[in-house]
């Protein structure tokens, strides 16, 4: 993960080695939150492009914090489902 945009409301990330499924999942996340303004990835090339995560916020840093936490207590939550079949 690089930060290759920081300011006070907007942060960009680059997320290497990862695809369109986390950045996703991210963004849906990420738009849930009232204090999120936006939210957007792009991939510039299908095949060797790295996702970048676009955030507009309150403070982006938290609210990006916050959603990967809610991303792990959402994973754990279905990993308890899951064994509990």
């Amino acid at each position: 993960m690089e930060v290759i945009l920081n300011k006070r409301y907007e942060m960009e990330i680059v997320f290497e080695g990862e695809t369109h499924t986390l950045c996703n999942v991210l963004r849906s996340i990420l738009m849930e939150d009232e204090k999120v303004k936006a939210a957007a990835y792009s991939i510039d090339h299908p095949i060797v492009g790295e996702p970048q995560l676009y955030i507009r916020a309150g403070s982006p840093k938290k609210s990006l914090r916050a959603a990967a936490e809610t991303l792990r207590d959402r994973c754990d939550e279905f990993r308890g489902l899951i064994e509990s079949l």
